[in-house]
């Protein structure tokens, strides 16, 4: 990407359309805290005309809405080939706008969106759209499973590629139409999407893309026009758009919020040349700005010393840096208030009485970007502010625990429910503790999303699931035909 990118259309109704307002999104490079180019930022009539494109696709039936499934399976491979195409492009703008590692987005942005397109297309050449059932009463009935229609899709700056893809994967592979709304920080590598949605022979008006603010995205929601509402984001976000969804009985999947448990047993494997990357991985991941993050490190009485030292360690090991550079393990916060609300959790834990390990300021050697030290905090109570609420930034908290139900205690005192992980030498006494714990998904000495499996989170991490067949059954409506 150049120094400078700027934008003057969205993508609406398979081309690049002049847009209804006049005002501009400037993004700020995270790294340097410096423009890095605008695009114009979308208003109403824009989303109207995006909702109108997707309904006609969707109506279509010389079109997208009468493809067969196997059909749409080609498309979507089509399209994870012009992604492939596209990679680089996709993770330097990623990493130039939100302030992931570009290691990291060259591994996940750059990869996951092709990963579940090719995955999604294999389910849907299988996938029993319609089904014969023999009944009870004398008869039989015909079982259809029919696409949702229209999705209106609102997603995150941290992840804005892979979870994008979330959602138009399994929807695609089910027939749906998309109006995707990406965050105001994350807009440049959209249109790269948007390029690739051209190039791969997808129908006009099956996807479309206006960027813009909240109250573009509130009119999303609440659009007529609109079937479906996938949204990825805060809960608090989330609560009011489940108000609106339950007003007009729209479906609505939400992934929301987290601040799982990372439960270290007293048999865990510590050395960090062997669990090192999973460690990290499982609880720092893209600096901290990922909401299934075990962030609360739960660490047996007996060995809490050794826990903090850990995990200090590692903290104090990781190389901090511009997310350009090929090195860097930690980049910057996605924006100068991202910084200042992480920056005043840290004066909460330390308000507290918690104790810094590691880290608690900014980086000495980095003048510029909004940057934050990797910060550990020992002597948490699992009622500080620190441990409850969501940081969104590179702050673990251990907490000691007394025995393991003790831990799954603990572990559960929580308002939210998405991930967590086990580490232990014992693979079957981990399973019989994630088992225990209230969290939608949970890891065994690792963790990371898998595409064949449901993600989603319990309490206030969300509603519904997304990947795996519950994914896509999540872009379907049953309808029963007696026969």
């Amino acid at each position: 990407m150049s120094s400078t990118t700027e934008h003057n259309a969205f993508f609406i109704g398979g081309e690049y359309r002049a847009p209804a307002g006049t005002g501009r999104i400037t993004v700020i490079s995270p790294n340097t805290e410096e423009p890095i180019g605008s695009v114009p930022d979308g208003t109403e009539a824009d989303i109207d005309a995006a909702v109108a494109a997707a309904r006609q696709a969707f109506t279509d039936k010389s079109g997208w809405g009468g493809w067969s499934p196997a059909q749409r399976a080609d498309a979507m491979e089509r399209l994870a080939d012009e992604l492939d195409k596209r990679a680089a492009d996709l993770a330097q703008a990623v990493s130039a706008q939100n302030g992931m590692p570009i290691a990291i987005a060259g591994q996940l942005e750059a990869v996951f969106p092709q990963l579940l397109l090719r995955y999604y297309a294999g389910l849907a050449r299988e996938y029993p759209f319609e089904e014969t059932r023999p009944g009870l009463l004398g008869g039989s009935t015909l079982v259809t499973a029919d696409p949702v229609g229209v999705v209106g899709a609102i997603v995150p700056w941290n992840f804005p590629q892979a979870l994008a893809a979330f959602k138009y994967a399994p929807g695609l592979a089910a027939g749906a139409t998309f109006v995707f709304k990406p965050s105001p920080e994350t807009v440049f590598d959209a249109y790269t999407l948007a390029d690739a949605v051209a190039a791969a022979g997808i129908p006009d008006g099956v996807i479309n893309i206006v960027p813009g603010g909240r109250e573009v995205g509130a009119y999303l929601v609440s659009h007529p026009g609109v079937d479906k509402v996938a949204f990825t984001g805060s809960t608090a976000a989330g609560r009011t758009i489940s108000e609106v969804c339950g007003r007009l009985l729209r479906p609505v999947t939400l992934e929301l919020g987290g601040k799982s448990a990372a439960i270290i047993l007293d048999d865990a494997d510590l050395d960090l040349t062997r669990v090192g990357e999973q460690i990290f991985s499982a609880t720092l991941l893209n600096n901290g700005q990922t909401c299934f993050l075990g962030t609360r490190i739960l660490a047996p009485r007996s060995r809490y010393d050794e826990v903090v030292q850990t995990f200090a360690g590692l903290a104090g090991s990781l190389q901090v840096g511009s997310a350009l550079e090929a090195t860097t393990q930690i980049g910057p916060m996605v924006s100068a208030r991202q910084r200042e609300r992480v920056e005043s959790y840290i004066a909460k834990g330390k308000g507290d009485g918690a104790t810094v390990a590691a880290g608690g300021g900014r980086p000495q050697a980095l003048d510029r970007g909004w940057f934050v030290e990797p910060t550990v905090f020992a002597g948490v109570d699992n009622n500080h502010a620190i441990a409850q609420e969501e940081i969104f930034g590179p702050v673990l908290s251990i907490i000691s625990y007394d025995g393991d139900d003790d831990a799954v205690a603990i572990a559960n005192a929580s308002d939210y429910g998405l991930g967590g992980s086990v580490w232990t030498s014992d693979h079957d006494h981990g399973v019989s503790v994630a088992r225990r714990v209230e969290t939608g998904s949970i890891g065994i000495n690792a963790y990371l999303p898998d595409p064949t499996a449901p993600f989603g989170g319990v309490k206030s991490s969300g509603l519904g699931r997304e990947l795996g067949p519950e994914g896509l059954a999540a872009y379907l409506v049953k309808k029963s035909v007696y026969l």
